[in-house]
Parts: C-alpha cells; sequence; structure tokens
C-alpha cells in the first residue's frame, strides 16, 4: 500500500475561515457552527496480469529503395505468418510503425587527420517494419518469441504487461481509497472534538497504468542463443487516489 497524502491546507477549516477564499471548487454550504474537512487518499489493488503486450519487426539494407522494400516485406510476411501459426490472432497484430530511411557513406579521413568533404552520398536506403502483438496466453510468450527470430525478426521489444479487465482492480482501488478517507476523517474528527455528520462531495483521480515496455531482444545473432528464461508477469498495481470533503459538528 503506498502512503496517504492529505491536503494540509484543508486539512480542517471553518467556512467562516478566509484561507477558504483561494479554493477554486466551490464551498458546499454547511449549517451555522458546522466545520469542512478535505482528504486526499490513496487506495490501491493487485492483480496478476493476464495479458502482455510487445512489438516485434524487421529491418534491412538495400542498394535501392524498392530493393530495400521488398526484402523488408518477404522477411516481414514470415513474421507475420509465425505470429499467426503461434496462435496469434490477426486482431491482435497492429502495424505501428514502417520507415524507410537513405543510408549515407561515411567521410573520407585524410592523411593529415581531416575528412574529406564529399557531401552526403547516399548508398543505401534501410527500411524498419513492425507490429505491435497482444499477447493472451501468456504461458506461450517464450515460443512466441522464439517463433519470431527464427521467422527472422531483428527486433522484438517487451513486454507490457496488462490487465485485459481493469474495472474490478480499479472498482477495490476505489474501495480501499475511500475506507481510507472516512478512517482519516474519524480521526481528525475525534481529535477535534467533533463528530463526522456527512460527505458533501467525492472526486477521484489516477487509474489503472500498464507496464512499460522493456527491451528483450535487439538483433537476430541471439537466435543461436540458449533458450531465454521463463517471463514472469509478477502483479500489477491500480491506484486510485479520491478527495472527500466532509461535514463535521459538534
Amino acid at each position: 500500500m503506498k502512503s496517504i497524502t492529505f491536503a494540509a491546507a484543508l486539512a480542517l477549516t471553518a467556512v467562516s475561515s478566509p484561507a477558504l477564499a483561494q479554493v477554486s471548487t466551490p464551498v458546499p454550504t454547511l449549517a451555522a457552527g458546522h466545520t469542512l474537512l478535505s482528504v486526499n487518499a490513496e487506495g490501491t489493488s493487485t492483480r496478476q496480469p493476464d495479458m502482455a503486450m510487445f512489438s516485434a519487426g524487421v529491418t534491412t539494407q538495400g542498394d535501392t529503395a524498392s530493393a530495400a522494400l521488398a526484402e523488408n516485406s518477404r522477411k516481414m510476411t514470415g513474421v507475420v505468418s509465425a505470429l499467426k501459426r503461434a496462435g496469434i490472432a490477426d486482431r491482435d497484430i497492429q502495424t505501428n510503425n514502417l520507415n524507410l530511411t537513405p543510408v549515407y557513406a561515411q567521410p573520407k579521413r585524410m592523411p593529415d587527420g581531416s575528412y574529406e568533404d564529399q557531401g552526403r552520398t547516399i548508398i543505401g536506403y534501410q527500411v524498419s517494419n513492425a507490429v505491435t502483438v497482444k499477447q493472451r496466453k501468456l504461458s506461450d510468450y517464450g515460443k512466441v518469441v522464439d517463433a519470431l527470430v527464427s521467422a527472422g525478426a531483428n527486433e522484438v521489444n517487451g513486454p507490457n504487461f496488462m490487465l485485459t479487465k481493469p474495472e474490478a482492480a480499479l472498482d477495490e482501488a476505489r474501495t480501499s481509497a475511500m475506507k481510507a478517507a472516512r478512517d482519516r476523517a474519524q480521526l481528525y474528527a475525534n481529535a477535534a472534538g467533533l463528530r463526522v455528520v456527512g460527505i458533501l462531495s467525492i472526486s477521484e483521480a489516477g487509474g489503472y497504468r500498464p507496464q512499460a515496455y522493456r527491451e528483450i531482444m535487439v538483433t537476430a545473432a541471439r537466435a543461436d542463443a540458449p533458450p531465454s528464461p521463463p517471463v514472469m508477469g509478477g502483479e500489477l498495481e491500480t491506484s486510485m487516489t479520491v478527495t472527500v470533503q466532509f461535514e463535521l459538528a459538534p
């Protein structure tokens, strides 16, 4: 559980206090002699991921743009076919990058250590093509990566673990945040010799955030390396922050 943070400036403020003039949110109407308490609280929940996203692609070079594109298309077709044979559905494969760039000659170094100014001479072209893949069966992740490399993929990045349906985790975090807010409000009320008589407003922030991509393979030369260890999904943390305004009374 992460630490709970409270807005000190709004922790316990009487309605008549001049400090309320600095609050941008509307001030609820309170009964005479009652006090406004605003609390920020955070709740979290954890789940094991049930899906991973990663990217896979091919980078090729050729003497001409058309030659580089043709070679890249041939290899990328094999990569996509390998994904499908490994059980990845069409809906889970999406092109995310197709890039064609010129390759320039390196300047020639002269005997005096300077470099000959030949301008930027194009000696070829490089093509990069990649797809984003949703891996819904995590136990097959290693098998899919092996199939990609065998098919000619020389760029594989990931995984990004996630939840296919994060709503339940979000609701659990909301419940945890609200309990923390209510407990803290009761603590403040007891310390001030007051009682909590109601909740005036609730707002929330935060939510589910999938993990960032991590690079797992960059060159096809690693295809001959021993099999990689199993990919461990661990747990994903979902957090939610709520701001709750309570009404306190003597």
